[in-house]
């Protein structure tokens, strides 16, 4: 375990950020245990991409000077595991909010489901989610939208260089996508089941690598504070 010296000076945690914690309560988490550790009032603990409470795997923890390379991180290539459900569509486009419309989905086989993929490689025009973290005029999209007040989001382009099923089960389709800065897997989701001519919402999501970083070398946020403890 780094030195409060090496803290100061930074380094890059790699944390495997379990379901329901959101970013910030991890990077809030880290700091405060560092501060407990080594007995220091101030040390600047930042995060390179922030994953949403519902969904798991790799963030990239920067401490002290390694928080000027945050920006470097963030624009680097992201790969996703998950799955999504065909058939049903919900407001955020994932588990957060209940389904607000059902669809058929006889007419989805196997062939086209993997055909549609294609549609999705390169760049592409993708609109935000209405439940995200995102600013307008201010105020954050989900504040907008659990207060049911419509907003107009304007679309972005982002890059898919990879989209591959892995496996079909029934409804639950499950993938891996390998994507730029800025790309919403639930947005992929939604757009998704519609090309399918029918809805989809994401069920799960893990982020497995962001650039050279590998969710195999993380750990848990409990891992690296039983670490601290025991130096």
């Amino acid at each position: 375990m780094p030195t409060v010296e090496d803290f100061l000076s930074g380094q890059t945690l790699l944390i495997d950020k379990p379901l329901h914690w959101t970013s910030f309560q991890v990077v809030n988490k880290l700091r405060w245990e560092i501060r407990q550790a080594f007995n220091i009032k101030k040390i600047k603990v930042g995060h390179a991409g922030t994953l949403d409470p519902l969904a798991s795997g790799l963030l990239v923890i920067c401490t002290g000077k390694m928080t000027k390379q945050i920006d470097t991180f963030q624009g680097q290539i992201k790969e996703y595991t998950g799955t999504f459900v065909l058939g049903s569509t919900t407001p955020s486009y994932d588990l957060e909010t209940e389904i607000e419309r059902t669809y058929s989905t006889e007419h989805i086989t196997e062939v086209l489901i993997k055909e549609t993929t294609k549609q999705f490689i390169g760049e592409i025009q993708q609109f935000p989610p209405v439940f995200s973290a995102l600013k307008k005029d201010g105020k954050r999209l989900y504040e907008y939208a659990r207060a049911g007040e419509a907003v107009e989001i304007p679309s972005r382009t982002v890059h898919i260089s990879e989209f591959k099923i892995t496996n079909i089960a029934d409804n639950t389709i499950s993938f891996r996508v390998v994507c730029s800065k800025g790309t919403y897997i639930r947005s992929l989701a939604h757009d998704f089941g519609k090309a399918l001519k029918s809805g989809a919402h994401l069920s799960a999501l893990r982020r497995t690598k962001i650039g050279e970083f590998d969710v195999s070398n993380a750990i848990t946020p409990e891992q690296f504070i039983t670490q601290l403890a025991s130096e």
